[in-house]
């Protein structure tokens, strides 16, 4: 064999070596791909995110588009994977630990929080965060595949209990593995 093919063939090996131990211990992810609903018309407001395991929580990441340039909208995992009757059929925020509404990561809050959707001038979201206080694990109680991620028309307030006060759902979608 030769110096050329012996360096290859180790380079080869050492390359997936590598790539295996990036995905170590994460398991499968998951996809949303959000549709519009009906409660605005016109609703321009569609999305994909991909949520993909962490050591500790999972990590949220995608694109929504359709919205009005500059604006702000409540993000938030609701606790039934049915996105009927305009997104209301996917009851309330996703609150398996007993918590209060809250923002994002903030102590006590409602484990599907999420940031605020903000559209940039084009009315394009794009984001990417870490969430700790969720899981895409088989039987944990924290286990968001199934459940339903919905954007909301209004901003969220934060305050006003039990979701924010942040309107109608104008987007929603069933978070599903793959």
């Amino acid at each position: 064999m030769s110096r050329r093919f012996v360096a290859t063939a180790a380079v080869l090996f050492a390359a997936s070596v590598l790539a295996a131990c990036g995905t170590m211990g994460t398991g499968a992810g998951a996809t949303a791909n959000l549709a519009p609903t009906a409660a605005i018309s016109p609703n321009p407001t569609m999305g994909k995110v991909t949520f993909r395991p962490l050591d500790h929580g999972v990590r949220v990441e995608g694109e929504v588009r359709g919205f009005a340039p500059g604006t702000e909208h409540g993000f938030h995992i609701h606790e039934k994977g049915d996105c009927g009757d305009n997104g209301n059929a996917s009851g309330g925020h996703f609150n398996p630990g007993g918590g209060t509404h809250g923002k994002f990561a903030a102590p006590g809050s409602h484990a599907g929080e999420l940031p605020s959707l903000v559209a940039d001038s084009s009315g394009v979201a794009r984001f990417s965060v870490d969430v700790h206080s969720i899981s895409l694990t088989e039987g944990a109680n924290n286990n968001v595949v199934g459940r339903a991620l919905v954007v909301h028309r209004d901003r969220d307030d934060f305050t006003t209990q039990p979701a924010g006060n942040s309107g109608p759902r104008i987007a929603c979608a069933v978070i599903t593995r793959g």
